[in-house]
């Protein structure tokens, strides 16, 4: 009988101490290693990813020691491991929620095309899933652009942290919900048009959840929607803060006197739309045939050609007054304005010798 007793000591005090060897013993991951744990998995499926990509020593270990802690939930989503741990810190993480968060930049400018390949190059799935997404859910924006065929010109550029659990629906609507926030700061949701003869717009939700929509009984973009159209081809057109309130002003004249806008930007964007853009434009692109092109088109095409920062949204809500209608790059990455055609050409003249001697 001793015997026995002896032999079931020895069995669980070797069990127990294989029990603290394989909890507390830390386990060094070869490299960087993330695993992916998705919501519903349970503990023995944790344990078992987990085992598989080296993190932990033992499964049955892992899910005795969640045992022992029922009420503390292991969260899904995708954790990078590089460091030496023990199971009790690994646990520890995966209660925390300390998930891999993957960085995209969205410069601004940026069109959805862009973001979609910046989502894609940051690991968070295909660049089409993203544009599917952004060219069909409309939905989120409809109170504040309701004649929007995409969400181009209201995905906010900022730099966020995503995880891989995050759907594409989902990091649209953080985009859209930092457009609303940054909106809300300039007062673009409650400015008037600042395009002559058009009525003013009531304010909109200052929130990220779009307001009620009542259906749009006009083709015409509402207030919002022109001023954001009008912030995207400023943006496209210089990187020059302190220049935007003049190009805006440009365009602004431009419109009164129903003068096309001649924006090459606007045609690049076109081509974009098309899938035919080839990363130049040239003389024959000006005959380009798209509502998008204000060469062949007057006024402000039917939608943003890219998403716009601050700066941009508010030199189109605050256009600096002047009578200029031109505007042609410097060579020095600021642009010269003029009031005629005939100052315009000998600007142009200026800018061509310029490009020639720097050559």
């Amino acid at each position: 009988m001793r015997k026995i007793v002896w032999l079931i000591l020895i069995a669980v005090v070797g069990a127990a101490g294989w029990f603290a060897w394989a909890v507390l013993t830390p386990t060094e991951p070869a490299g960087q290693t993330f695993v992916l744990l998705r919501p519903g998995y349970s503990a023995r499926r944790i344990a078992a990813e987990l085992k598989a990509a080296g993190i932990i020593r033992s499964e049955q270990a892992f899910v005795l020691w969640h045992y022992v802690h029922p009420k503390r939930s292991l969260k899904a989503g995708e954790y990078l491991f590089d460091k030496p741990a023990n199971i009790i810190d690994i646990q520890k993480r995966l209660r925390r929620g300390d998930v891999y968060l993957h960085t995209v930049v969205v410069p601004e400018g940026f069109t959805m095309f862009d973001v979609a390949r910046a989502i894609e190059a940051a690991g968070l799935g295909p660049a089409d899933d993203f544009l599917k997404e952004a060219e069909s859910d409309t939905g989120m924006i409809a109170d504040i652009a309701p004649h929007a065929k995409s969400l181009e010109g209201y995905l906010f550029p900022d730099t966020y942290e995503f995880t891989r659990m995050m759907t594409m629906k989902q990091m649209a609507g953080v985009m859209v919900c930092n457009f609303r926030l940054e909106a809300s700061r300039i007062e673009l949701d409650s400015r008037p048009t600042l395009i002559i003869g058009q009525p003013s717009e009531p304010k909109t939700s200052n929130g990220c959840a779009p307001s009620e929509v009542t259906p749009s009984t006009s083709d015409d973009p509402t207030p919002i929607e022109r001023t954001v159209i009008m912030a995207s081809i400023v943006e496209r057109e210089t990187a020059v803060s302190e220049e935007r309130p003049l190009v805006a002003s440009v365009y602004y004249n431009r419109l009164v006197r129903n003068i096309a806008l001649d924006a090459d930007p606007s045609i690049i964007y076109a081509e974009l739309l098309a899938g035919t853009y080839t990363g130049k434009l040239h003389h024959d692109d000006m005959q380009f045939s798209s509502p998008y092109n204000t060469y062949r088109h007057a006024g402000l095409p039917p939608g943003p050609i890219g998403n716009p920062g601050r700066s941009a949204l508010e030199a189109a809500l605050h256009p600096a007054q002047s009578d200029y209608f031109y505007f042609v790059a410097d060579a020095q990455g600021h642009h010269r304005f003029a009031r005629t055609i005939e100052e315009h050409n000998k600007n142009v003249v200026a800018y061509r010798k310029a490009m020639r001697e720097k050559k």
